[in-house]
């Protein structure tokens, strides 16, 4: 049996986030993850339904607090040229009570939409930034101990 102690998850509160090589300091949450597309595959002679993989796809949301006009920087001049522009987007989270450090690169995240925008009073500010890539790579990762 594995021996598991509760000290070895994660935390997030040792996260960090790069735009295009850029620290964000003022990141709140990270996450990058992959729809796997299948079509099912019914199969003479079975009751259950098996599928084929297609295709996946990427998707993500940076979320931040807002203390500058980051997003509006990186996105606006291109946005109105007609390019919507692809960036890099680098995760790491290094929890010094687990059993390593994981870090992973988005090569070339796509923004959804840009928010110019949006204050509430009484609110603290926030930007939501969700994006699609469609490719990464894992440059560190914490291997499975057990």
């Amino acid at each position: 049996m594995a021996n598991f102690n509760g000290e070895k998850v994660i935390s997030g509160t040792f996260g960090e986030a790069w735009l295009n090589g850029e620290y964000i300091a003022e990141v709140m949450a990270l996450e990058a993850k992959i729809e796997i597309e299948k079509e099912d595959v019914p199969i003479a002679g079975k009751f259950a339904t098996d599928s084929k993989f297609m295709g996946y796809k990427g998707s993500g949301t940076l979320r931040m607090h807002k203390a500058n006009s980051r997003m509006i920087k990186v996105l606006s001049d291109s946005l109105k040229k007609g390019i919507n522009p692809r960036i890099q987007i680098t995760s790491s989270v290094a929890d010094p009570s687990a059993d390593g450090a994981e870090r992973i690169l988005i090569k070339d995240a796509s923004f959804n939409d840009l928010s110019l925008i949006n204050w509430e009073l009484k609110k603290k500010g926030e930007v939501e930034a969700p994006f699609t890539f469609t490719d990464w790579e894992v440059q560190d990762f914490i291997q499975p101990r057990g």
